[in-house]
């Protein structure tokens, strides 16, 4: 049986927290195509605590949709961060997850994100005084470690479990890394070992069904977070539990669907079609003519004019053999900031 805290879930697939992507209407989608777990973007602890109305807009979800409802927030000083959890939970949140893992600048400065892998303790802090004023299951994402001589996450973890994390979900790389080099696997298989009876969500380098497959196969890790292989494409949920890849014209009408809910999110139509340019960079990833339709929709600040592009385009689009990888993964660094 999958669970998290109180949670049975029904498939072992997730995904990913990223920012300006797991907002309401993607995680509607990929919930939809068969996630088991969508937590949210990163928030502001500090936002939350001052109800900034931009900070709040992040707390909006389908409550009929997003169960459980996962509400990722970020910050490094235990009371505030408790104080933001019980906002959270007042706003629908079910689930809450710490992340310790980001390693921007602006987020580790302030002793948040991945500079909590620095002190264990702290972030062991965290997870009780959050738990303890909420009552919710709390989860944490983390790194291997700040750079190459401090691989400490069998250590951080430790403290975590001890504290109350109810799963730890860990991308395998270092906080020098960022989002370069090759996510090493081996950590994941590594923390199941030591951890046999603890819920394990592996993350990094999962851009295929088969890569998830392999991992869950080779770590022996409980869950896997989909990132990357989920931009442009959260039919990988669907495949991966038996269902078919798109069609063009389910693809064609997904995109539209998901501009619709865009717009209705952001609430502001110029806004909304410029910010909605990444994703559809990502949804024609891959097939032929992307780079011509890319930059057809970057010159377009319209609805009506992109409704009418993603028509054209997706409608007949047909797979790009000689696509590369390597674009896509500038997109994705990109979209995390």
């Amino acid at each position: 049986m999958l669970r998290i805290g109180s949670y049975t879930l029904p498939n072992p697939f997730i995904l990913a927290p990223m920012a300006g992507v797991s907002e309401k209407p993607f995680r509607v989608i990929a919930f939809g195509m068969g996630a088991a777990l969508c937590p949210t973007e990163l928030v502001s602890s500090q936002g939350l605590m001052r109800t900034n109305q931009r900070t709040l807009k992040y707390l909006r979800y389908d409550a009929e949709v997003e169960r459980p409802y996962s509400l990722q927030i970020f910050g490094g000083e235990p009371e505030s961060m408790a104080r933001a959890a019980v906002i959270g939970k007042q706003y629908g949140a079910q689930m809450i997850d710490i992340n310790m893992g980001c390693p921007v600048k602006k987020v580790t400065k302030n002793g948040a994100g991945s500079a909590l892998l620095c002190e264990p303790d702290r972030g062991a802090a965290l997870v009780r005084e959050i738990h303890a004023a909420t009552g919710l299951p709390v989860t944490c994402k983390i790194r291997s470690g700040w750079d190459e001589h401090n691989r400490n996450y069998l250590q951080v973890a430790g403290k975590l479990f001890e504290a109350g994390c109810a799963a730890l979900a860990i991308h395998p790389r270092t906080r020098a890394q960022g989002y370069s080099g090759k996510a090493d696997w081996s950590v994941i298989a590594d923390l199941k070992r030591h951890f046999p009876d603890r819920p394990i969500i592996g993350n990094g380098d999962v851009k295929t069904p088969e890569d998830a497959r392999r991992m869950l196969e080779t770590t022996g890790c409980d869950f896997v977070m989909i990132g990357r292989g989920a931009l442009g494409n959260p039919w990988i949920f669907r495949e991966l539990l038996g269902g078919p890849p798109p069609t063009p014209r389910e693809r064609c009408e997904l995109v539209l669907r998901h501009l619709a809910a865009h717009l209705e999110f952001v609430g502001e139509e110029l806004a909304a079609v410029r910010s909605f340019r990444k994703h559809l960079a990502w949804y024609g990833h891959g097939l032929h003519g992307a780079a011509l339709f890319r930059s057809e929709v970057n010159q377009l600040d319209t609805l009506e004019e992109v409704r009418d592009a993603v028509r054209r385009f997706f409608v007949s689009a047909h797979a790009d053999p000689s696509a590369s990888e390597g674009e896509q993964d500038v997109d994705y660094r990109a979209a995390l900031g």
